[in-house]
């Protein structure tokens, strides 16, 4: 067959390809299901574009200050529109999902407030943005405390100790989607809205925050339609669709985003300055094809899980547990696993398949990471990605795929480098 040599020219064996296969003719409805919600947020995306009256026009540059960027605004326009909020900040100046993050809380806590997470850790990076771990600058060093409450063993909130923690400095909770570099279930939007509405009901003028990176477009409703104040992402996450290049948004109520505004520019200019560069037809078309990208990278995680499953690894979530974002976690117990599925999604990617990745001390993080992305965008997660901190579990993150083909080779290619090395046996 054709499409069995093209596999076995990039290093695909018979074997392999052949496993790979008779899971993949187990998920067909699973796949059907996923294309259905793609379908729905394609037409809320496509029609907040067209109630926004988004033309040409808003394509042009801007640069210097950026007053009356008109695209900019209209991109705003939208992705307010699309994620049923009052307001947003969508920047190329945003410049990562933690660089959000930090401008959301920081914008929106003063000294005295205590910030709240009722779902354990925060990713690691937010770490120095707190203050959990001292760093220069953090919101420790600006007189906020923090309080978290962790989940309870069964990955379910543990209200009691929440309803305990809330207090009379508690002035903005964040909650985290995704499950960052853990093996906790990542939470579904239905689950965050009851939270909120807990938190709520006993502090009603607290600020609900959504760290919603890898979550959007998974679903059919966002944080947003379930009572949260702040959504925040990252543009080379979901939401950009593998063709912006750079950037990170905040959407929500009106002034937590207009006090955002106030610290990502000045106090008094906020969102009216911030020149687009140039890039606003990519984050608009990158926003529209955002919910088939999603599509694919999800049935790529889907296959992941029924993949290692079936060969006795640990996955997060499981092969058959309904899905709330991208991020596929398998536990192989070894520094060595973790390295030989890193190098495996490194190889099948279309920029940099030649270069073999390898632990190294990142910025913003406790111990080595080993990241496999050979994206167009730098660290560009929406795209075929893998990374994992070398330390117990030995858990590696697996995500992206701007098509369902490349997500699927990447992971025959992992499985093939696991079973050369003698890590997995099929």
């Amino acid at each position: 067959m054709e499409l069995e040599e093209m596999y076995r020219s990039l290093g695909i064996s018979p074997e392999v390809l052949k496993f790979g296969t008779e899971i993949e003719e187990t998920l067909k409805e699973r796949f059907l299901a996923i294309d259905a919600n793609a379908e729905y947020n394609q037409m809320k995306v496509l029609k907040a574009m067209q109630d926004a009256r988004v033309s040409d026009i808003h394509f042009a540059a801007t640069t210097g200050y950026g007053y009356n960027d008109l695209g900019r605004d209209t991109l705003e326009e939208v992705y307010a529109k699309a994620f049923h909020a009052e307001s947003a900040l969508v920047r190329p100046q945003l410049i990562s999902g933690t660089h959000a993050l930090h401008i959301a809380l920081s914008g929106n806590l003063r000294p005295g407030d205590e910030l709240l997470s009722p779902v354990g850790k925060p990713y690691d990076t937010l770490e120095e943005v707190i203050g959990i771990r001292d760093s220069v600058g953090s919101l420790k060093e600006y007189g906020v405390q923090y309080r978290q409450v962790d989940l309870l063993a069964d990955g379910s909130f543990d209200y009691e100790n929440i309803a305990k923690a809330i207090n009379e400095k508690t002035r903005l909770v964040t909650i985290q989607r995704s499950k960052g570099y853990d093996t906790r279930p990542t939470l579904s939007v239905q689950r965050i809205g009851e939270l909120i509405a807990f938190v709520k009901k006993i502090k009603p003028e607290v600020i609900c925050m959504v760290d919603n990176c890898y979550g959007e477009f998974v679903e059919r409703i966002e944080p947003t339609d379930v009572g949260a104040d702040m959504i925040v992402g990252s543009l080379i996450k979901n939401p950009g669709g593998g063709l912006a290049p750079i950037g990170g948004y905040i959407v929500g109520r009106q002034d937590c985003i207009d006090r955002a505004s106030y610290r990502l520019s000045a106090p008094g200019l906020g969102k009216e300055v911030g020149a687009s560069l140039g890039l606003n037809q990519s984050f608009y078309q990158g926003l529209f094809l955002s919910p088939t990208v999603v599509a694919g990278a999800l049935k790529g995680a889907i296959f992941a899980a029924n993949v290692y499953e079936k060969l006795g690894f640990g996955v997060v979530p499981n092969s058959t547990e309904s899905r709330h974002d991208i991020i596929q976690a398998v536990t192989f117990g070894t520094p060595e696993g973790v390295i030989a599925f890193c190098e495996g999604i490194q190889a099948a990617a279309p920029v940099d398949s030649f270069v073999t990745p390898e632990p190294w001390d990142m910025p913003g993080y406790d111990a080595p990471v080993i990241m496999a992305a050979g994206a167009f965008v730098q660290g560009s997660s929406i795209e075929l990605s893998a990374d994992g901190p070398i330390k117990p579990p030995y858990a590696v993150y697996f995500q992206g795929g701007l098509t369902w083909y490349h997500a699927k080779l990447g992971i025959l290619k992992s499985l093939q480098k696991l079973v050369d090395a003698g890590l997995a046996k099929l």
